[in-house]
C-alpha cells in the first residue's frame, strides 16, 4: 500500500501529460536519467497523497513526426515512428518509477506486446484502483493525431478530474515570454480563448475535447521541483483552462 501523507489534494485523480523534451535535461536529445528520476519522485510525492495518477509522454526527444514530414518522409511513417518513440520514453519512465518502489504498468495503443501491455480501459481503471500508475504510450494508436490529443482521450477514459501539462514555462502567455518581455500570462483561461487567441496550450482537436467533456487543463512548469504536488494541492501556480 502507498504511504500516505496528512496533505489533502483537491484531485483525485490526475493525468499527467509530460513532454519527450521534458526528459532530456541540459543534454538537448534523447533521455537524462537524472531528470527522469527527478520526475519519479515527483510523481512519487503525489501518489503519497492517495492520488491516482496517470500518465501520457511525448516523444519529441527522440523523434517528431511532423518535422520529419516537412522533410519529406511519409507523414504516417513519420507518426508511427513518433509513436514508437513515446513507448521509448514511457519504458524510461516506467523504470525511473520502479527504481523508487512505485508500481507501474505501461499501456500501449499499439502492439509491442514484449514491451507494454496493449491499451484497454477496463484494465487501466483496474490497475489505478490497485494504486499503479499507468502509463499510456503509443498516441491514440492513430497518425495525424497528438500526443495531446491522446492525453485528453485517454483522461475521459479513465474519468481524471484534471489534465496537468508539464511544460518548460510557469504557465501560458500571450506570446513566448523568451522573445517577448511584454508578453503576458494567463492565470484562467478559457477553452474558447485558447482556440480564439491560437495559444500554444494544446492542438485544437485537444482543446474542444477537453471543452465537450468539461475537463480541465493546468499548465505548468515541471522544471522547479516539487510543482506537480503544489498543483495538486491546489497552490495558484501555472495557467487553468476551463
Amino acid at each position: 500500500m502507498t504511504k500516505r501523507t496528512k496533505e489533502k489534494p483537491v484531485y483525485k485523480r490526475i493525468l499527467l501529460k509530460l513532454t519527450g523534451e521534458s526528459l532530456q535535461g541540459k543534454v538537448g536529445y534523447g533521455v537524462d536519467f537524472q531528470v527522469a528520476q527527478s520526475i519519479a519522485q515527483q510523481i512519487k510525492d503525489v501518489k503519497e497523497l492517495g492520488v491516482s495518477i496517470a500518465c501520457v509522454i511525448g516523444g519529441g526527444n527522440i523523434f517528431r513526426g511532423m518535422k520529419a514530414a516537412d522533410r519529406g518522409m511519409d507523414r504516417v511513417t513519420a507518426d508511427y515512428i513518433g509513436m514508437l518513440a513515446t513507448v521509448i520514453n514511457s519504458m524510461v519512465l516506467q523504470d525511473a518509477l520502479e527504481s523508487i518502489g512505485v508500481q507501474t504498468r505501461v499501456q500501449s495503443a499499439i502492439k509491442v506486446d514484449q514491451l507494454a501491455e496493449q491499451f484497454i480501459r477496463r484494465r487501466a481503471v483496474r490497475h489505478l484502483e490497485k494504486e499503479r500508475v499507468v502509463i499510456f504510450a503509443g498516441g491514440t494508436g492513430n497518425p495525424f493525431f497528438t500526443t495531446d490529443t491522446a492525453a485528453v482521450l485517454r483522461a475521459v477514459e479513465v474519468e481524471a478530474d484534471v489534465i496537468l501539462k508539464a511544460t518548460k514555462v510557469d504557465g501560458v502567455y500571450s506570446a513566448d515570454p523568451a522573445k517577448d518581455s511584454k508578453a503576458k500570462k494567463f492565470k484562467n483561461l478559457q477553452y474558447m480563448d485558447v482556440l480564439n487567441k491560437r495559444l500554444e496550450v494544446m492542438d485544437s482537436t485537444a482543446i474542444s475535447l477537453c471543452m465537450n467533456h468539461g475537463l480541465p487543463i493546468v499548465v505548468f512548469d515541471l522544471m522547479t521541483p516539487g510543482n506537480i504536488k503544489r498543483v495538486v494541492l491546489g497552490e495558484p501556480i501555472g495557467t487553468t483552462v476551463s
